[in-house]
């Protein structure tokens, strides 16, 4: 009985264990973001969608597994010559991702290195095009013509290209010398431009204002000779007034008892004084014919004054018509009759001054 029991045991555990495998094996669980291939007796039937699925045992099986998330790829470096013949090393990552598992199981044996192998094959052809400068300034434009042509290409693979990214583009150390001596000597050019932009705005900064210092200047002073012409003009309206002023009064007080006699003694007193002034600025000067008769001369004046008639004609003081006795020579010869001379239009000589002492 024991031998029996045994060897339906062992069977039991047997067939367990094949039911176990065939389960195993007809149910596939597939996780999120992936995709699984299923070939019966070696030719496509399905694809798996992520959670639990059931296959037939021992007629399909999974032969392909794909990630269908983004996956960045390393681009190795590469040498690529620019149109200018610079030998430039060129690096990057390239994002793709499968949107099309059966066109990537069966349109491409290596979909992914077949892509990255057109992006480097595209990379040298994008900066062939390009001269040093310009590819160095030019990463965008090659991220686009590199990412759209290898994306025109990978759509037969099952494969989505998102973006190329440029990692690194070196020269050779040359090149890079040259470059470093070219951005020195171009700074040193916008620095020296920088100064004499400065200086030249300096120079027009004090130019404009000494000029409008000048314009100042001038302006006061316009205005000063202004202000001094109105008041020396203020100041001879003030004398003429004054002296009016002052001729009235004399006239007024003439009149007066007593007013002659006063007069007559400042028209003596003036009359010496100012000869005596007259003979100590002057190196030649007039003198009356008749000088020793100073009562002659302060007489005619006093006729004056009054407008008595003098001898000869006319009023003192008044003006006749030309030709008239009153008048002309007329009145030159009554003056030098009273003795005035050439105060009353009389004969006068020239002397000079050490000839005649100083009155007074």
């Amino acid at each position: 009985m024991m031998p029996q029991y045994l060897d339906s045991l062992i069977v039991l555990v047997l067939l367990l264990l094949l039911l176990f495998s065939i389960l195993r094996s007809a149910l596939r669980i597939v996780p999120q973001q992936q995709s699984w291939v299923v070939e019966r007796l070696g030719k496509f039937h399905r694809v798996l969608p992520p959670g639990l699925s059931f296959v037939a045992p021992f007629l399909d099986r999974v032969a392909f597994r794909f990630d269908i998330r983004e996956m960045p790829t390393e681009v190795a470096p590469q040498v690529c010559i620019s149109l200018d013949n610079t030998t430039l090393t060129v690096d990057g990552f390239l994002y793709l991702q499968i949107t099309d598992p059966v066109k990537a199981a069966y349109g491409s044996s290596s979909p992914m290195n077949a892509a990255m192998q057109l992006a480097q094959t595209t990379m040298r052809s994008e900066i062939g095009k390009l001269h040093l400068d310009q590819a160095l300034s030019s990463r965008q434009l090659l991220n686009t013509a590199v990412a759209t042509s290898v994306d025109e290409a990978a759509v037969n693979w099952g494969i989505k290209v998102l973006r190329y990214e440029i990692k690194d583009i070196n020269p050779p150390p040359e090149i890079l010398r040259a470059m470093e001596l070219q951005i020195t000597a171009e700074r040193e050019k916008r620095a020296t431009i920088a100064r004499s932009e400065g200086l030249r705005q300096q120079q027009i900064n004090t130019s404009e204002g000494q000029r409008q210092q000048d314009i100042n200047v001038a302006d006061g002073r316009r205005q000063a000779e202004v202000l001094r012409a109105e008041g020396e003009a203020k100041a001879i309206e003030l004398v003429a007034t004054a002296t009016a002023a002052a001729i009235r009064t004399i006239g007024e007080s003439a009149v007066a008892d007593g007013g002659m006699a006063a007069l007559q003694m400042q028209l003596a007193k003036d009359f010496i004084g100012q000869w005596g002034n007259l003979a100590r600025q002057a190196t030649t000067m007039i003198i009356p014919a008749d000088l020793g008769n100073i009562g002659a001369v302060v007489g005619t004046a006093l006729q004056m004054v009054r407008g008595e008639p003098r001898p000869g004609g006319g009023a003192a003081g008044a003006s006749a018509p030309p030709g008239s006795a009153g008048g002309g020579a007329g009145g030159m010869a009554a003056s030098a009759r009273a003795g005035l001379g050439p105060m009353a239009f009389g004969t006068a000589a020239a002397v000079p001054v050490t000839s005649v002492p100083p009155a007074g």
